[in-house]
């Protein structure tokens, strides 16, 4: 079973494992570096600024997701799920939880890897709408930004 939960500190050396192995698929597609060799300072000055959600399953981090607000839009970012965990519906619960939680807003807003059918299929299957194409983004991604309005 699946269990939706804040972070804590004491999370952040496994949610960093979880993310390196959920980009690092990603490694001959696209330049994941930026995700791949996030440091625990990095992590925990991120935290000042943003939620962080694990999803554990047998007390074990399978994945996480970073989100905050700002004018009414809810940012989502960094949604990483263990390969071993991957469709299973833990990325879904994550974001349902942003769902739940961020009353302060109308608009949800996430961005994934363009050439990620995977990751575009469950967006769309938690009714995100593509909403904008960056092309050649940072470290020369090319990123498809969804939304989802209350």
């Amino acid at each position: 079973m699946i269990r939706i939960r804040p972070a804590t500190e004491a999370d952040f050396a496994a949610l960093l494992h979880v993310q390196q192995a959920a980009f690092g698929e990603y490694a001959n597609v696209y330049q994941v570096s930026g995700w791949t060799t996030e440091t625990l300072d990095s992590l925990r000055q991120d935290a000042k600024e943003k939620h962080i959600f694990v999803a554990e399953e047998d007390g074990v981090v399978v994945g996480s997701v970073r989100y905050w607000t700002v004018a009414g839009v809810c940012v989502i970012r960094l949604l990483s799920v263990s390969p071993a965990h991957q469709s299973q519906g833990v990325g879904k619960a994550l974001i349902r939880e942003i769902e739940l939680v961020a009353t302060d807003t109308h608009k949800f807003f996430a961005c994934t890897m363009l050439r990620t059918a995977r990751n575009i299929h469950l967006f769309m299957s938690l009714g995100y709408k593509a909403e904008t194409i960056l092309p050649d983004h940072y470290d020369h991604l090319d990123l498809i930004c969804f939304a989802k309005y209350r």
